[in-house]
């Protein structure tokens, strides 16, 4: 027995021939970025809000560490990021729909000077007629999009930095209040690379 975080699971598992078939593909993709055909980022996005992410820590027995919890607004952030720890990150007070994506790659798309792969899972507002009908437009500028198998967020490397962001990273204090959790929040995302990095084996 160990004493370890629980952790969510997916709700499904991917079909067994298609995840094989989108992991050699992926695979290929590294190659290419390796020899510095591509670049590969890596894109998701996470929320931030007032209920705290730290599930355990060293206490004195006799007193305990409080955390405040409570409602809050999310903070919501889209990343782009690599494993060399590039990080193209983006924060939002409000919902990121399509719309937002789309506007994003828009913005990212500004500053490739590669060919660039973006890994994307199947969420509903990646896989839509809006952001499919952009597709051809991105490639032109030199950008593609891969989507991973279904059920597969371990094959997303970003899924990483939101766990190291929520769960090592942020401090007690930035749970005060909204305003400190978004100021937390951002200057993580600003210095990672530098301050902050994860080895991505």
């Amino acid at each position: 027995m160990g004493w370890y975080r629980i952790k969510r699971k997916v709700g499904g598992n991917p079909v067994a021939e298609f995840y094989s078939r989108k992991v050699k593909e992926l695979e290929k993709l590294k190659e290419q970025e390796l020899i510095g055909e591509i670049e590969i980022r890596y894109v998701d996005e996470s929320g931030f809000c007032l209920i705290p992410y730290i599930p355990y820590a060293w206490q004195d027995k006799k007193e305990k560490i409080e955390v405040k919890s409570q409602p809050s607004k999310r903070l919501n952030v889209l990343g782009f990021l690599t494993r060399k720890n590039q990080l193209e990150a983006y924060t939002f007070d409000c919902n990121i729909n399509s719309d937002v994506v789309i506007a994003c790659i828009d913005k990212f798309c500004e500053k490739i000077t590669k060919k660039t792969v973006l890994i994307m899972d199947n969420s509903s507002i990646h896989q839509n007629n809006f952001l499919w009908e952009k597709e051809e437009e991105w490639a032109n500028k030199g950008l593609e999009i891969f989507f991973l198998p279904t059920y597969s967020p371990h094959l997303n490397i970003i899924e990483v930095l939101w766990r190291f962001i929520k769960y090592q990273w942020l401090e007690i204090n930035a749970y005060e209040n909204y305003s400190a959790l978004v100021k937390a929040v951002e200057n993580i995302l600003k210095n990672f690379g530098t301050e902050y990095t994860i080895n991505f084996v």
